[in-house]
């Protein structure tokens, strides 16, 4: 019997539910998913970046076996493999002679663009699916119609509204929509109290084969592998759900803003990889959460918080992705001109929080959002980096990275190079902020008062010189006058040697080059 379908599935699509299966036949359909070097490869991937994907596509392509589908599975030590999904696609195609191909809407422009062009030389219609984990792009670009800006808290209404999530009586469940202001707290002189770690899930058989495979063709990529303990299937990421719930998501809202040194995870879920990834519903994380709080095992702030990330904040960077691209990769408002400096990728610099983020990023793949935002995307936001630069240092190093999650939340959230299609204003704060929530600057050898001298916090000096040097982009911008009017009180004195301290700051990030850059 001929072939009809040949359903292709990434490596960010490990969904039995997706629309692709919808009307798969046994008989008549067939699966295809590839491990190409050209996808591990164009641009440097943390070791446990690339053991997740494949790990996690391995337990898929077994999981819809034990289903009774015919997977045709193309490993990237097989000796036939082609190298990219393009001559992949070719090869299977002329094989096995499909009808047509069907694809779930995939996570990554470049990538759909390919596949397209592929099946178009290919002479294959190819049927391009709904993601069902999302709200439609047709459906983001509906609400967005109309609208002078776009901005989070507005979709994030909209979406509680439409999905009926925290609701009461058509009013915000709490009389309010955002506990955000509840949730800043730091941990103070009283230090940390005993947080459970995330559940760990030990490498199985087939995780550590793909270890083995990471660690032969890899050997150059950065991070390592001695800490890998990520789910890998469905059921281990409804486990990983099941924890955060039990042990977290109670003091999650307090603390979520929060930093402590040598603590990567503190109260945060660490579920990004296993929903990007599409082991986990976002609607099944969403309906735990309001459980807790129906059930009085986690307070409202908390459990708003939770939502607002999942519910809001995935959804509104997704729309954005596919209603900007591809352009918004190009996009750089700020004119900023340089490279992440090698210590990014290797943390060794003397600035305490640096170090401290950049090898949790070494040793789990992983850091919270305000580490992520107001630690290392600060940093580079004043240092001045390209914002694609960031982005795709951001892909390289996080284990959870996706292209249509990383790049606004890198370019337009991060590093404000859309100009504010994101983000209102640039997250532009000193070293104060992070001293104001974390414990990162008790031991570092730099004061975050200071703005110069051989002593003075790079953050604090390069904000300063941050607000100069953008000062007719940010005279507009509402919520920045306060800060250039703060820039403006100091003397000419002292404006003078800020500046001088900043350019030998960045002179000396420009002059370091990594290996991965």
């Amino acid at each position: 019997m001929s072939l009809r379908n040949l359903v292709v599935v990434l490596g960010d699509q490990l969904d039995p539910d997706a629309a692709v299966f919808d009307d798969f036949d046994r008989q008549q359909d067939a699966v295809l998913m590839m491990e190409v070097a050209e996808e591990a490869t164009y641009i440097p991937q943390h070791r446990i970046r690339l053991t997740l994907f494949f790990s996690a596509m391995r337990h898929f392509r077994d999981a819809l076996r034990t289903n009774g589908m015919t997977v045709h599975y193309c490993g990237l030590e097989d000796t036939d493999n082609r190298g990219s999904f393009a001559k992949e696609l070719e090869r299977r195609v002329q094989k096995l002679q499909p009808e047509r191909l069907k694809l779930t809407k995939p996570g990554d422009h470049r990538v759909e663009q390919g596949l397209v062009e592929s099946a178009h030389s290919l002479g294959r219609r190819l049927d391009i699916l709904p993601d069902r984990h999302f709200s439609s792009p047709e459906a983001f670009d509906s609400f967005a119609e109309g609208r002078k800006a776009l901005r989070l808290e507005t979709f994030y209404r909209h979406m509680r509204r439409e999905h009926d999530v925290l609701m009461s009586d058509g009013k915000p469940e709490g009389g309010q929509w955002n506990f955000d202001k509840d949730n800043r707290e730091t941990f103070g002189k009283g230090g940390l109290p005993r947080i459970p770690r995330p559940r760990a899930f030990p490498p199985d058989a087939i995780t550590q084969e793909v270890m083995g495979m990471v660690a032969r063709r890899f050997p150059d990529s950065p991070g390592t592998l001695n800490a890998f303990d990520y789910p890998v299937t469905r059921e281990d990421a409804r486990l990983a759900l099941d924890d955060f719930i039990e042990h977290r998501l109670g003091a999650f809202g307090r603390y979520q803003d929060a930093m402590a040194s040598g603590e990567p995870y503190l109260y945060h879920s660490r579920l990004s990889c296993v929903l990007n990834l599409h082991l986990l519903n976002p609607r099944d994380a969403i309906s735990a959460a309001l459980e807790a709080y129906r059930a009085g095992d986690a307070p409202l702030n908390a459990v708003e918080g939770f939502v607002r990330q999942v519910l809001g904040w995935r959804e509104f960077v997704r729309g954005i992705y596919w209603r900007e691209m591809p352009d918004y990769a190009e996009l750089n408002e700020l004119e900023a001109d340089l490279e992440m400096p090698a210590f990014m990728w290797t943390g060794e610099t003397k600035m305490a929080c640096v170090h401290d983020a950049v090898q949790q990023l070494h040793d789990h793949g992983y850091a919270h959002h305000i580490q992520r935002l107001m630690v290392l995307g600060l940093f580079a936001l004043l240092l001045g980096v390209r914002p694609y630069a960031v982005h795709r240092w951001h892909m390289s190093m996080y284990a959870d990275a996706v292209d249509w999650v990383s790049l606004p939340n890198v370019v337009g959230m991060s590093q404000y190079g859309d100009g504010g299609i994101v983000g209102s204003k640039p997250y532009a704060a000193s070293g104060n902020y992070i001293d104001r929530m974390s414990d990162y600057c008790a031991g570092c050898r730099y004061d975050p008062r200071k703005a110069s001298g051989d002593d003075a916090c790079p953050f604090t000096t390069l904000y300063w010189d941050f607000l100069s040097r953008n000062r007719k982009r940010l005279k507009g911008l509402r919520h920045m006058g306060y800060q250039l009017a703060n820039l403006d009180r100091k003397e000419p004195i002292e404006r003078k040697a800020i500046l001088e301290r900043a350019e030998a700051l960045k002179e000396a990030a420009a002059a370091t080059k990594s290996a991965w850059s």
